[in-house]
């Protein structure tokens, strides 16, 4: 079973690296990113809780949902391989408290694994419902046509983006390259503007990056309605889909805390847009892309 990123135990060391007597154990507090994504394995089911640290609109935020449904996969034992694809579909607001996760291994062969896993409060009530494909990566050709996003200025020199008043955006450090939105200091522009970002997207305390800050950085875009509209809308995620271009080998030696973000959209139509995104690493590799549909109340 994986190590929770952001713990630290030291067993028998004293700060200076001496051997002590007793047992003394050091443990370093862990990262709310995991407290908030945290599951236990049942007897069928999984549990988890949600996180006020992490709440959105009327519910948590979706990319914390996601990671916690991946993270249960993850860390189930019949878990072979590595993330490849997680799709949730978001199928009623999850409350606040705890949730059961019913994970279920639908197929395996000798080179991935699919998976579904429902997510239900109360009486049994679904809502959120997701599939997943694990994949054992082995090395072969490989090539990447599509060509990192340029003329980015470095993170450090990048301005932090003055945070929301959801808590879940809080958790996160926006650096906006290009695209940058302005809600509440003018009035909606008469022509929809561009609804195309380029960003940094970081943990405000930094952690390192894996396929669960991963999972939950495919979906820490502002919607674009926001961004064509200049103001905030009611909305919400419907369907969300991620695509991992790495595996855990390729990440750890990655060994970066934030992503260079870019999104865009196609259409908002009838109460309902798209949107999708590419995250990249600093050095220029393809980490995940991401597509999703989402509601919105104009």
């Amino acid at each position: 079973m994986p190590t929770i990123p952001g713990v630290l135990v030291v067993v028998g060391l004293v700060n200076d690296d001496r051997p002590c007597s007793g047992n003394f154990m050091l443990t370093k507090t862990p990262h709310l990113f995991d407290e908030a994504t945290a599951v236990t394995a049942g007897d069928s089911r999984w549990q988890g809780r949600t996180s006020p640290d992490y709440w959105a609109f009327v519910g948590p935020f979706g990319g914390c949902t996601a990671a916690t449904i991946l993270r249960a996969l993850i860390e189930h034992p019949q878990r072979a391989g590595d993330p490849l694809a997680l799709t949730v579909n978001y199928c009623a607001p999850v409350k606040e408290g705890a949730f059961d996760l019913d994970v279920r291994l639908v197929k395996a062969n000798r080179s991935s694994q699919h998976w579904s896993v429902e997510m239900t409060q109360g009486s049994d009530e679904v809502v959120t419902l997701a599939t997943a494909v694990f994949a054992e990566r082995r090395p072969s050709w490989s090539h990447q046509p599509m060509p990192f996003p340029g003329a980015a200025t470095p993170f450090e020199q990048t301005r932090s983006y003055p945070s929301l008043a959801m808590t879940w955006v809080k958790q996160y450090d926006f650096r906006f390259v290009e695209g940058e939105p302005t809600f509440g200091t003018a009035p909606p522009p008469s022509e929809p503007l561009s609804p195309y970002s380029k960003l940094w997207i970081a943990d405000k305390k930094p952690r390192k990056l894996d396929a669960l800050s991963l999972m939950s950085m495919s979906d820490a875009f502002f919607g674009r309605v926001f961004h064509a509209r200049r103001e905030l809308v009611p909305f919400g995620t419907v369907s969300l889909t991620t695509y991992f271009h790495v595996d855990s080998a390729d990440l750890a030696a990655e060994d970066t805390t934030k992503v260079l973000a870019v999104a865009d959209a196609r259409i908002f139509h009838k109460s309902y847009g798209d949107q999708h995104g590419e995250l990249w690493s600093p050095s220029g590799r393809l980490l995940a892309t991401t597509t999703q549909i989402a509601y919105f109340k104009v």
